[in-house]
């Protein structure tokens, strides 16, 4: 049986915030998006490759809710970066925020460091192998 990841879905309390942070802050490309009026939400599909190759991110806005909370099961998303000194330096110029600047992973020799989107969920920038 094959299978692959397709997306992972975040509720976002203000779309058009988090659709300007995955684009102008980490890149990505908005691939499409859709209001549900009978289902009172909208949908946002970004990623850095179209979807029949790539897997994404989809932000999910329901209507007149405009913050979740985190609990505790929720990790983060990790994104690969050619260098993560770099990578983290040019969103912090960028205006993200950082959770931990970049350096050796606690325990181990692989260069991490982790940002946080605008709803708080945490993103691990991880050097590529």
């Amino acid at each position: 049986m094959k299978m692959r990841i397709l997306h992972t879905m975040l509720r976002t309390g203000d779309l058009d915030r988090s659709i300007q942070f995955y684009t102008e802050i980490l890149g990505m490309k908005l691939l499409r998006r859709k209001d549900y009026p009978d289902g009172k939400f909208t949908l946002a599909f970004l990623g850095y490759g179209d979807e029949s190759n790539h897997s994404v991110i989809e932000l999910t806005y329901n209507w007149g809710v405009d913050r979740y909370e985190m609990g505790t099961a929720y990790g983060h998303i990790a994104l690969e970066v050619d260098d993560v000194y770099q990578a983290t330096a040019e969103v912090k110029n960028r205006g993200g925020k950082i959770l931990r600047e970049a350096g050796p992973m606690n325990a181990g020799t692989t260069i991490i460091s982790f940002i946080e989107d605008p709803d708080g969920y945490p993103i691990e920038l991880i050097a590529k192998k």
